[in-house]
């Protein structure tokens, strides 16, 4: 089906919708998701036809980038390193553009990348929300799978995180789930039992093959890594967005914590994921399924 501009509302349900991201992303109203997530595949944009969008900005959205130069300056000499960057930033920037235009005054946008990317896109995010909204880049750690010999062995991946005011933005430090000390030895009792607040460097296992999170999809993400995030930058009643949606693990999350989300993805095989393991929510907060190729509603 063509999905209409009224398919979501603020006071409406949870929605995970089967389409094209960058086409919903243009129906959704401004300034209504408290948090962002997004796992793009890191290498989609090599493979990806080029699609261009115009984007008008408001006058608060028009940024200065790295040392006064303007975004166009700094996207042209940041793309000039590697032709392949610039397919896929091609790619990623206009949906950037609407991720930046749906977020709150007070929301946060956290970009998931690796090692191959996200030097390129630090720049760019710095100069498409602006240096000083830039508020950490997370470092999740693991350790499973095949091992190189003859290099350091690449076992992390890169979470770069944004707000779009940094001076409104939230941060809920007392509800993110706490990790025991490394020497609890040396901070009191009470230190010990509270554990402490997880710096910018995470420690957690990958979903594990055999596990009861494995959804099959490839690259799933686990929902530990996700509710540190859901918890920091979101409370009871926000939207939060996925609009690579993948496995569903943010819509999972946030189901848990009671916030209300949208979750986009082109792939069938995602949406089935998705509606398999999210089900229809609760009557609280109930979870639809639109599927835009269909002709009629899903």
């Amino acid at each position: 089906m063509a999905i209409s501009d009224e398919f979501f509302r603020i006071d409406g349900p949870s929605t995970v919708i089967l389409g094209d991201n960058l086409e919903i992303l243009g129906k959704l109203p401004s300034e209504v998701f408290q948090l962002i997530y997004i796992d793009p595949p890191f290498n989609t944009g090599r493979i990806q036809s080029r699609q261009s969008i115009k984007t008008v900005r408001s006058e608060g959205g028009a940024r200065v980038g790295f040392k006064g130069a303007s975004y166009e300056t700094i996207k042209g000499k940041v793309t000039s390193y590697d032709d392949a960057f610039e397919d896929y930033w091609s790619f990623l920037e206009p949906r950037l553009e609407e991720a930046w235009r749906t977020l709150t005054a007070t929301g946060t946008l956290y970009l998931h990348l690796d090692y191959r990317e996200v030097h390129y896109a630090k720049v760019l995010l710095d100069a498409l929300f602006g240096r000083d909204c830039f508020l950490n880049e997370i470092i999740w750690a693991y350790d499973y799978g095949a091992r190189s010999k003859n290099r350091w062995p690449a076992k992390h991946d890169n979470i770069l995180v944004y707000v779009k005011d940094p001076r409104h933005y939230r941060f809920y430090s007392k509800e993110v789930d706490r990790e025991p000390y490394m020497a609890p030895s040396l901070v009191t009792p009470e230190k010990a039992v509270l554990g402490k607040l997880p710096t910018d460097v995470w420690w957690h296992t990958i979903v594990s093959p055999t596990g009861k999170e494995k959804t099959g999809y490839a690259t799933q993400k686990p929902e530990g890594v996700l509710r540190r995030i859901v918890q920091a930058s979101s409370t009871k009643g926000d939207w939060v967005m996925d609009f690579f949606g993948g496995s569903g693990t943010l819509g999972k999350v946030a189901s848990q914590l009671e916030r209300r989300f949208v979750l986009v993805d082109k792939n069938p095989e995602a949406f089935e994921i998705m509606r398999d393991r999210l089900g229809s929510g609760s009557q609280r907060l109930p979870i639809v399924y639109l599927n835009t190729n269909d002709d009629v509603d899903d």
